[in-house]
């Protein structure tokens, strides 16, 4: 083919490209119209909007549709972020989580809820509870357990003044950036962050910046926003952080430990249908006597019911009195849970069923 030949090929592709956009978007508009028609008769039948099977069950036969083709992490955020948003068509999603603006609570939120819902940082764990107990939010999203620092204390506590249910997990990869105005090294005189991401960044900041001074601020977008004002400022925060604020990459992944990982629950009103790879959460206490936990722990063993996690903790109004909280795989309306269930009815002092929940990727 000569040069004219190509340009013409070129041209003729562009043409096909246009095309193919112009019908995505058509196809995109009707599915918007669609799904609006759908809310329309789950409001009639007093159903709920969030229904993760379903959408579960929608991306699993994008994927297996697609044979290979296309990139299958690309197309599946592709199709999340279509059906989050369609899903705003049905209702309006205002969703609230620990802020400030592009901390990781935000990062989960909108990996969960896509871009389309409308967001809204909150200053605490229990003002996420508050906000979402009446009705001012939808959903909220906390942070629950870092697979370096452990369980937050405060997400877990909140459950016993709350009747709220779990309604979903994300698993968020905790990676820090340096960031600042221009990219440049040379330019920080002062490097600003979390307590928690300076402690998981101590060893990469005394190697590559010893004599730079480091300060403790409240969150690591705190830190991202005073960066953005102050040429000299670096910031240790997220990638979001990075988009949000305007600020150049000094150095990706600075933390000493990879594989750092924090586990979010989503809370609302009610726990989504079963999908077929679920997770149920409960709080109990059980009496003081020899042998009780392990009778409760047998339950979940004679059925089969794998454990992913239990954790005490103390009960607030009762010294040297704990609650424990426990993570199963299966769903409530799963048989062999619910017959679990109806044994650690008897043994337990006291049992509360805190949601089951699609498990996270």
């Amino acid at each position: 083919m000569d040069k004219k030949d190509i340009e013409a090929r070129l041209k003729e592709l562009r043409r096909e490209i246009d095309s193919l956009d112009r019908t995505i978007l058509d196809s995109l508009k009707k599915r918007y119209q669609i799904v609006r028609e759908v809310g329309e008769l789950k409001r009639k039948l007093g159903a709920s909007v969030l229904d993760l099977s379903r959408e579960r069950a929608v991306i699993q036969k994008i994927l297996e549709e697609n044979q290979g083709v296309f990139p299958e992490e690309s197309l599946k955020a592709i199709f999340l972020e279509i059906v989050h948003t369609c899903r705003t068509a049905q209702e309006p999603q205002k969703v609230a989580y620990l802020g400030p603006e592009a901390t990781f609570s935000h990062m989960a939120a909108i990996k969960f809820f896509g871009q389309a819902a409308s967001f809204l940082p909150l200053e605490s764990v229990l003002d996420v509870f508050e906000e979402t107990e009446a009705g001012r939010a939808h959903f909220g999203v906390v942070p629950v357990e870092n697979s370096i620092e452990g369980t937050v204390s405060a997400t877990l506590d909140a459950f016993s003044d709350y009747k709220l249910k779990v309604c979903g997990e994300i698993f968020i990869p905790i990676s820090h950036d340096l960031l600042n105005q221009t990219g440049k090294r040379e330019d920080i005189r002062k490097v600003l962050s979390h307590p928690h991401a300076l402690a998981q960044c101590r060893r990469w900041l005394r190697k590559n910046l010893p004599s730079v001074p480091v300060e403790e601020v409240s969150s690591t977008a705190f830190a991202a926003r005073w960066a953005a004002v102050d040429p000299s400022v670096a910031a240790i925060a997220s990638p979001l952080a990075a988009r949000t604020y305007h600020l150049q990459v000094v150095a990706s992944r600075i933390e000493d430990f990879h594989g750092n990982v924090t586990r979010f629950w989503v809370i609302g009103q009610d726990s989504p249908k079963p999908t077929g790879k679920d997770k149920s959460s409960f709080f109990f206490s059980i009496s003081d006597r020899p042998g009780a936990l392990y009778e409760v722990l047998s339950c979940f063993a004679q059925k089969g019911i794998n454990l992913t996690k239990i954790e005490s903790r103390p009960a607030k109004k009762e010294p040297w009195r704990y609650f424990f909280f426990l993570d199963c795989e299966g769903h409530i309306e799963d048989k062999d849970v619910q017959e679990c269930v109806e044994e650690l009815a008897k043994i337990c002092a006291h049992l509360e069923w805190l949601g089951s929940y699609p498990a996270g990727d």
